[in-house]
Parts: structure tokens; sequence; C-alpha cells
């Protein structure tokens, strides 16, 4: 198997990687396993000193990652270099914060002294996307990093230089040997990790398939396992709604990372008192984005990340036009060298039409008018997922009642969805289980020890 770099903007193929040989994967284990056995007995507050070098790092040279992950993975410039920064976030966050969340907890039960610890587990495997080539690795690695383990990462095999820049950010930041690497691996050698004693735990951020087989493996080898899958987001507009932010912001919802994003809104359901003003307003933002270059500061759309991928967004808008879903704009890939697709709109795909209930990965948004409140819920949980969910309404009782009955791993009431190191990040239903960042994230991976003295 190789990883290769293929830049989506051009079809140039950028530089190409080989698998591991068997001893070179098996030297990267023992390296992990040795590392490990020191690394969780350095103190938090050393850890917590790494991470902030590492934060440090990606600040200091953001643009630069930012045109790594733009040249690799197609997102705009401007959106790649907010990425490195917000990996610099998520490793001050748990630098600052990680001594408390992890700390002894006290319990009083009668005895002289009872509490639990946190001890870290050992090298965990982490399997990551493309589409937020940094995010999603340090994402996971902050929070595991300063609970003791050591990572593994086995990222896409279309962001091989991506994955060997964080292991170099790692390195630099003072992390010893084996605490953080990077395995270029096939599908056999990962299928033989999965009863290998010395990795104790798996993350995965990708695909249902991907998911589900993970989790298979893992779980016949009584192993750990976190899952962050696909969703299908609703963005729900109620009557009440101020109809021109919430247009506005349901661009921005649906484009982010050109389209390519677990947590970008998906499917549009909007009251029938302010359908056709929200309409008219969302076609009208959709149609003004500048697809281009994503290197240029004013593009605001660039490639989709692979050929397969955008291949995959053309064959499904065409199955839903089938179908007898209404094409508002776009439905077609532009001619020219790269992956470009345009924004794209429609409308009442039906419900028996397979792509009702799949996730469009691209600039293509599915828009729906719901009859009043209750049937905008029952269209925002008719779906097999549930990551998040963005609501607009102005009426306390509209955001009680939604809070509670929309079935999704966070709600957000008139603003976009978004991930951020202080909160539990992560889904229901096929979107997967398990929580990553915020407290939750730096427990996950961890033995919840119980001591007690007499």
């Amino acid at each position: 198997m190789v990883y290769q770099s293929v830049n989506p903007a051009t079809g140039e193929t950028v530089a190409q990687f080989p698998s591991l040989t068997e001893p070179e994967l098996e030297t990267k284990l023992i390296t992990a396993r040795q590392a490990f056995l020191e690394y969780r007995t350095m103190p938090i507050r050393e850890r917590a000193a790494l991470l902030e070098k590492a934060a440090c790092i990606l600040e200091d040279e953001k643009l630069a990652f930012g045109k790594l992950m733009t040249r690799e993975m197609g997102k705009t410039l401007v959106s790649a270099t907010a990425e490195a920064e917000k990996c610099a976030w998520v490793c001050r966050h748990y630098a600052l914060d990680g001594a408390r969340l992890l700390a002894d907890e006290c319990v009083n039960t009668g005895s002289t002294k009872s509490y639990v610890r946190y001890m870290p587990l050992g090298p965990i495997l982490a399997i990551m996307p493309w589409n937020y080539p940094f995010w999603q690795v340090f994402r996971f690695a902050a929070p595991v990093l300063i609970a003791g383990n050591v990572g593994l990462l086995k990222h896409a095999r279309s962001v091989p230089e991506c994955a060997l820049a964080i292991e170099d950010v790692f390195r630099r930041a003072g992390f010893k040997e084996g605490v953080f690497q990077s395995l270029f691996i096939s599908i056999a050698q990962m299928d033989r990790l999965y009863s290998d004693d010395r990795v104790v735990a798996f993350t995965v951020t990708g695909s249902e398939k991907a998911g589900g087989a993970v989790a298979s493996r893992a779980g016949q080898e009584i192993k750990k396992t976190v899952l962050e899958l696909g969703g299908s987001d609703p963005f729900i507009v109620l009557k009440s709604a101020n109809v021109a932010e919430a247009a506005a912001t349901a661009v921005r919802a649906r484009t982010v990372n050109n389209g390519q994003s677990c947590i970008a809104a998906k499917r549009f359901i909007v009251e029938k008192d302010v359908y056709a003003e929200f309409t008219r307003r969302f076609l009208a933002g959709m149609e003004s984005l500048k697809v281009g270059d994503p290197l240029d500061p004013s593009t605001q759309i660039g490639p989709l990340a692979t050929r397969s991928a955008l291949l995959l967004l053309q064959g499904q808008v065409a199955r839903a036009i089938d179908a007898g879903a209404r094409l508002l704009t776009g439905g077609l890939a532009l001619p020219r060298a790269g992956n470009y697709y345009m924004p794209t709109v429609l409308e009442d795909v039906p419900r028996d039409c397979k792509v009702y209930h799949e996730e469009l990965f691209g600039p293509a948004a599915m828009l729906f008018e719901a009859r009043d409140r209750a049937h905008a819920i029952e269209l925002a949980n008719d779906s097999p997922f549930g990551l998040a969910a963005s609501v607009w309404t102005q009426d306390e009782a509209d955001k009680e009642v939604m809070a509670t009955q929309v079935e999704a791993g966070a709600v957000f009431f008139n603003e976009m969805v978004a991930s951020d190191p202080r909160l539990p990040f992560g889904g229901i239903k096929r979107s997967g289980y398990g929580r990553e960042l915020g407290t939750w994230g730096a427990r996950e991976f961890v033995n919840v020890k119980t001591i007690v003295e007499r």
C-alpha cells in the first residue's frame, strides 16, 4: 500500500511513501511500549510543558502548516491556517487545565481514605481521516498525551506529509522518541495490531464502515474504542428566527472546509412561515460563493480532497434528482483541472431515496419545509446519524423543547456547530460513541482506579 500526496487543485502527485516493512513496524511498536513505561511516570506538569511547546510551534509556523494542508487536502489557505491555530489552542488547553482534569478525586465512604485516580493505559492507536488533517490528530493527541498515554497515528493515505509534520511537531517540542509516532501501514498490518498487546485501545474518526470494522475487531480483543463517525447534521430554522442571520450562517455552515466536515450542516429544515424567505437568501448566498484556487485568499470554496470524493458526491446528487428531488442550483463538477464542484442545493429529496439517509460530503445541501416545530423535530431525528444540530429561534420555549428532543450529541442555538477544546465532542446513533475534548476527552483512555485505605 502506498501513501500518496496528490494536490486536489491540480491532480499533481506531490509525494509517495511506501508502507512500513514488518521489521520497521515491529521496531515502532517496541519503541512505543518502552516510551510509555517511562512517559507515564513523568509528572503531569512536565507533560504540560511539552504540550505548551507544541502549541508555540504550531502558532509560530501556522502559515507553513496551512500551506501543507492546502496542498495535500485542498482546504482554503485561510481555513488551513486557522486549523493550525486551533491545534495550538487544544494543546494549550490541556497544558493549562490537564492537571485539574486528571487530579485525584476523594470520595467519602467511611474508610480512612477513598479516592479515584486516573491512570494511563498505554499506546493508543488513532485512525484519522483527511478532512481536517491536523485538527483531528491534535484533538486526539493532546488529551491522550496529557493523561500519560502515548500515541500511534494511522493517518489517511492521502495526507502522509501532514502525518509526518505532526510527528515532527511533537519531536521538536521535546517529547521523547516513541511518545508519538506516525505509522504508514497496510490493511493487513492494521489487522494484526488488534491482537497485539502493545496496542491497548483505538480511536477512529471516519466513516461508519471504518468505525464498525475497528469496533468489531477491537471488541473481539476486549479493547476500548472511541468512534467519531459521520453526520448529516440538521440546521433548523423556526418561524421566530432572525432569517437573514440564519441564512447567512447556513451558507458558511454547509460549505465550511469545502463542505467536507462531519459537523457541517447538511439538512436544512425550515418552518413554512419563513421557508420562502430563507430559501431565497440561502440560494443567493450559495450562488455568490467564489470557487477556485485554495491558495487565493479570496477563494471561499476549494476543491474536494480526492477524485473519489468528487465522484461520490456527483453520484449522490444525480440519484437524488432521478428520485424526484428538485435541483435549485449547482449540481455539476467544474470543467477544470482539480476536484471542483459547484455549490449545490437540492429541495425535497424523497424519503425513499437512499440519499435522504446518507451524508453528503461536499458543498451540497438538502432543503426541507416543516409544517411546524413538531414536524421540524421529526425531520431532524429522521436520520441514522446524531452528531450535532444548529437551531435558530428567539423563542425560549422552542429552545427548551429542541434541546431536549433533538437527537444529537450537541445542540447549538443561533450559531453554527463547532468543536471547542473545553466541551465534549461526539455523537449518538450511527455517528458513534465516546467523547473527545473537555474533561470527558481527557478521561476516555484512562484506568479509573478506585483506591481505598482502611
